[in-house]
């Protein structure tokens, strides 16, 4: 009688386990890749952990690649979750630094655009160098040429004086103040013959500065605060603006 045949081993979920082992590992030491590992790394740990069940029973004789191929694939699922807590802590990282930049140039518009509300006799320095101050008003009377002043209005006189702390000569583009009476209405631009205003206009040289005198009409019943807004070049500037009572 012939002796019976030795069953074959069953060695191939060892050798599966092994290969996808490596492979989950390496995919998963790939910064781009780690979210790819850890579908063989499981794999891995499955195939590896019935290839040892089968060495245990005497069906397969590669315990050693059933186990490297466990121990790989545990590797891999570690580098898929340490790769999957990096990449949520840099998108967090830059999340949060998005949100502080925007925070802070809201902060900053928020801060420079206070800074451009002034009281009367304050000054606000503009970034070409020209510093900008809004004597508290004066009560102005005109003469008997006058346009823009209506009988019975108020008159009253802004000087606007323009210092150059800059190193060089910086031109003068809108020399006209705008100015809004207590309802927020536009003030008449007040028109005489007496000379007694004055005009901004050209270039102020270093250390030097430029006084501007206007007189605007108002309604007596918002007479009594008014709001200055000026900028040496509207078109380039953003307007400062100077309120309180006036004189």
């Amino acid at each position: 009688m012939a002796p019976l045949a030795a069953p074959q081993a069953r060695n191939g979920m060892g050798i599966t386990a092994l290969v996808l082992g490596i492979v989950g590992l390496v995919l998963g030491l790939l910064i781009i890749l780690f979210w790819m590992s850890w579908l063989p790394a499981l794999l891995a740990v499955v195939f590896g952990s019935v290839g040892l069940s089968h060495a245990r029973r005497g069906r397969a004789t590669n315990k050693g690649m059933a186990l490297a191929g466990v121990i790989l694939g545990g590797v891999g699922l570690l580098a898929a979750a340490g790769g999957a807590v990096l990449t949520i802590t840099a998108v967090k990282k830059v999340t949060d630094d998005a949100r502080a930049k925007v925070k802070e140039v809201k902060a900053s518009a928020s801060a420079s655009e206070k800074a451009r509300h002034l009281s009367f006799g304050e000054s606000y320095t503009f970034e070409n160098g020209l510093k900008v101050t809004v004597a508290k008003p004066k009560p102005y009377t005109p003469d008997d040429y006058v346009l823009g002043h209506a009988k019975g209005n108020k008159a009253v006189q802004v000087i606007v004086k323009v210092l150059n702390t800059g190193t060089e000569r910086v031109k003068v583009d809108t020399g006209l103040p705008e100015v809004s009476d207590a309802d927020g209405a536009s003030a008449e631009l007040l028109i005489d013959g007496s000379g007694r205003q004055k005009v901004i206009t050209g270039y102020v040289l270093p250390g030097k500065e430029a006084i501007g005198k206007y007189a605007f009409s108002l309604p007596p019943d918002a007479a009594d605060t008014i709001e200055v807004e000026f900028s040496p070049d509207a078109m380039e500037w953003k307007d400062a603006y100077w309120s309180g009572p006036t004189g």
